[in-house]
């Protein structure tokens, strides 16, 4: 009855999905996995043109050494190839006052981005300071597009990975949402329902469970109806005995107490042998068009109580006379029972609503919906729950709809009740007759 709580109805685009959520962790390590080989890759790329950069240093200052001291003739005629003393930065400058002897120091020079940076090697060469730089703009380069490629190659991986791992992840929930749904119908009534899923992991085995659950639960309610049924009929007959007995008793206030109790008690076993016969699946309704409104006016008199029935229009439904008239007996009976007056029965098209102004259904009846020996409440009276038990059972049977919910309240509308107000509302949904 009412809506299923804590159902969730998948969606694609969800963020809550469990499909997502995976997606978004197997996105997170395969970017963790590519930032890490990325800066290993990086580094030693970088670490490898440094060293290339400093060995061409050297063979660069190697050659300003033989053109400075005239070994050999310099190369470019515009000018050496080579700095000497206050000519050369001052970073390399402290460098190689910092140095040791004549050992040799070189600087990787970043100073002027725009014309690309620039590797150093110093050396103090016949008591002047000798240097000698290369350019390392193409290495520069080559680092930048070898970085550019990785992040366009992690783009790719994740292009093709996300997408397999939402559809990996989707095989796995499809499972999981099999045995939700299982859970889902045992849990509205369908005993019936398995998994019947295969596999030997961890899905296979909670679905396995649900099955064992199942298979117990149904093992126990057909043990209880079974129960439920013997009872009723070994109370038949000494039921009947006492109610022959009881109208032999002579008149007075005793007799007539014990003869009450006694139709009380014929009524409740009554009540078991139905409530047995619908469990049994053995109940079929004899269907046929009826004027609805005659239908119900004549069965809400019936009951006795003072009851208001408005009928709008002429409507006619396709249903079985007897059980309908069963059904709308237990709800006004109910309505006085567990209610407060006014109640009020409403007729529009093939929908009747029966409407009370007490405290309401409780919730846990709204939640869980009609259960037998249950009232809910102490404030909605006291009884043995069977009444609304039968009326959704005979409801199911003529194939209509039974809906319990609050007037004015979460869960309920109020209608047409001009003094609006709370109180339990009770709408049976009749199918409308063929053709129509």
């Amino acid at each position: 009855m009412g809506r299923e709580p804590g159902r969730v109805v998948p969606r694609l685009i969800d963020p809550r999905s469990l499909r997502w959520k995976v997606a978004a962790g197997v996105a997170a390590a395969t970017c963790a996995t590519a930032l890490g080989i990325g800066i290993l890759v990086h580094r030693t790329t970088e670490d490898r043109a440094m060293s290339i950069g400093r060995g061409n240093a050297i063979e660069a200052l190697d050659t300003a050494k033989a053109e400075f001291r005239g070994e050999q003739p310099v190369r470019d005629p515009s000018g050496p190839g080579y700095e000497v003393g206050g000519d050369l930065p001052d970073e390399l400058l402290e460098r190689l006052e910092a140095a040791a002897g004549d050992t040799a120091v070189t600087w990787y020079d970043t100073r002027y981005p725009l014309q690309g940076p620039r590797m150093w090697a110093a050396e103090h060469v016949d008591g002047s300071a000798l240097g000698a730089s290369v350019d390392m703009g193409a290495e520069q380069r080559s680092l930048q597009a070898l970085d550019r490629h990785m992040r366009y190659a992690a783009l790719a991986i994740l292009a093709v990975v996300v997408p397999l791992t939402v559809l990996a992840a989707e095989l796995v929930l499809r499972r999981l949402r099999r045995v939700a749904g299982t859970a889902r119908r045992i849990r509205r009534g369908d005993l019936d329902a398995r998994t019947r899923a295969r596999g030997r992991d961890e899905i296979g085995e909670i679905s396995a469970a649900v099955d064992l659950m199942a298979d117990a639960l149904q093992e126990r309610l057909r043990g209880e109806q079974r129960f439920t049924a013997d009872v009723a009929h070994e109370l038949r007959t000494p039921v009947a005995g006492l109610v022959t007995s009881a109208s032999l008793l002579p008149e007075s206030e005793a007799t007539e107490l014990v003869q009450d109790r006694v139709r009380v008690l014929r009524g409740l076993v009554d009540d078991l042998l139905e409530i047995s016969r619908l469990d049994a699946g053995a109940e079929e309704a004899d269907l046929q068009e009826v004027p609805l409104g005659e239908l119900v006016t004549e069965s809400v008199r019936r009951t006795g109580l003072a009851t208001e029935v408005v009928v709008r229009g002429d409507p006619v439904a396709e249903t079985d006379p007897r059980r309908l008239d069963r059904v709308l007996t237990n709800l006004v009976v109910n309505a006085h029972r567990h209610g407060a007056p006014p109640v009020r029965v409403t007729v529009d098209g093939t929908t009747i609503a029966v409407r009370d102004h007490g405290p309401g259904f409780p919730p846990d009846l709204l939640d869980h919906g009609p259960q037998r020996f249950r009232t809910g409440a102490v404030e909605r009276g006291h009884g043995h729950g069977l009444g609304l038990t039968i009326a959704e059972g005979q409801s199911a049977v003529i194939g209509a709809r039974l809906t319990l919910a609050n007037a004015g309240g979460p869960g309920g509308t109020e209608g047409d009740d001009a003094d609006g107000g709370s109180g339990g509302l009770a709408t049976l949904e009749l199918p409308a007759p063929a053709g129509t």
